[in-house]
């Protein structure tokens, strides 16, 4: 989820929990401290100077962890203390940063990108996916909460009402990704795919748009679809990328469903690429992909190049994010990773992972 949405919601959580009488902070500074808390755990984004996979692979790590959480609480209500010049207690300060990293924790336990919040015991990511990480109705609700909150000042009622509300939409997608997955379980069992599992994952626009995976051993199916629509949406030619991913959420009855390769499409391809997967080098992407899959490679006369992306974060009419290669010199053993970007034109371009 968004930073911004993070630490508004612990603003929001803040005003929602301050005590009726007597509060231990005066309420600006509860408010200001909790923003800033809940906003803390995505400090790792500093990860991305050492290398795309390394931030990759570590972010929503230990800063997301409930084991550290009583760490990171007691190093920030410290921090505060300084910064207000010692007039409140660390005590103060402590409870209300332990709100705003939880908040932040579950906020992000709740899309797809999963959460290691056992780290740095384990890798285990966490994740119950029914809200994109970029949700405009999510963070509309507290941007409510906030506003109410400011208009009748007396109360904490409008933000618990808020809270409660941002609770009751979070419970209606976790049921519409069970409708969406019972789509996916339906096209399953009509079409005897055996064995396979079936995944629905939030997607931009709408909490209706829903991406399902039915997950085989040797392929992915996937299917982008709307669960309200009754008529197929086409993008004109000069539409820009927003227009042509909402375009492509197609009604149920109307879903296309896409067979990709898990490791390519030839038997020459998928030599290569279980080669390079289960190399030592690419141990780190993939603990960490959940549908990895093979888009493309290059076997030539010099060297062979495999690329990778995690259908995890494919979107319909946009080139997949985190894509990773891995190349060798035709006859030698060792594999080099790279991570894969754009250029203006839509031309890949490989950089080197020292």
């Amino acid at each position: 989820m968004d930073t911004l949405t993070h630490a508004l919601s612990g603003a929001l959580l803040a005003r929602a929990t301050e005590a009726s009488n007597a509060p231990s902070l005066p309420r600006r500074t509860r408010m200001a401290v909790m923003f800033w808390a809940a906003a803390f755990p995505d400090s790792d984004f500093v990860l991305r100077f050492i290398d795309p996979l390394t931030y990759l692979t570590t972010h929503r790590g230990v800063t997301h962890s409930v084991l550290l959480l009583p760490l990171w609480a007691m190093g920030l209500a410290l921090l505060f203390q300084f910064l207000y010049r010692g007039r409140y207690s660390w005590r103060d300060f402590a409870v209300v940063c332990a709100l705003g990293i939880g908040i932040h924790i579950a906020g992000d336990v709740i899309t797809s990108f999963g959460t290691m919040v056992f780290a740095p015991l384990s890798h285990w990511r966490a994740q119950l996916p029914v809200t994109f990480v970029i949700d405009l109705y999510f963070s509309g609700i507290i941007v409510a909460g906030l506003l109410a909150s400011l208009r009748w000042q007396r109360s904490r009622v409008p933000a618990v009402i808020g809270l409660l509300v941002l609770v009751g939409y979070v419970a209606a997608q976790a049921i519409l990704q069970q409708r969406a997955k019972t789509i996916g379980e339906a096209y399953v069992a009509a079409n005897g795919l055996t064995p396979a599992q079936v995944y629905a994952l939030p997607q931009p626009f709408s909490p209706f748009h829903w991406l399902l995976v039915v997950d085989q051993p040797q392929q992915y199916i996937l299917s982008y679809i709307s669960l309200t629509r009754a008529d197929v949406r086409s993008s004109p030619s000069e539409a820009n990328v927003l227009r042509r991913v909402y375009d492509s959420y197609r009604p149920v009855e109307q879903a296309l469903w896409q067979v990709i390769p898990r490791f390519g499409e030839s038997a020459e391809d998928s030599a290569a690429v279980r080669t390079l997967w289960d190399s030592a080098m690419f141990t780190r992407y993939r603990q960490f992909a959940m549908f990895p899959a093979v888009y493309r490679v290059d076997l030539r006369s010099e060297r062979t190049c495999v690329r990778f992306a995690d259908l995890r974060f494919a979107l319909s009419g946009r080139s997949a994010p985190f894509r990773f290669a891995g190349c060798r010199a035709n006859g030698a053993d060792d594999w080099r990773m790279y991570y894969i970007s754009d250029d203006g034109d839509g031309t890949e371009l490989l950089h080197a992972i020292e």
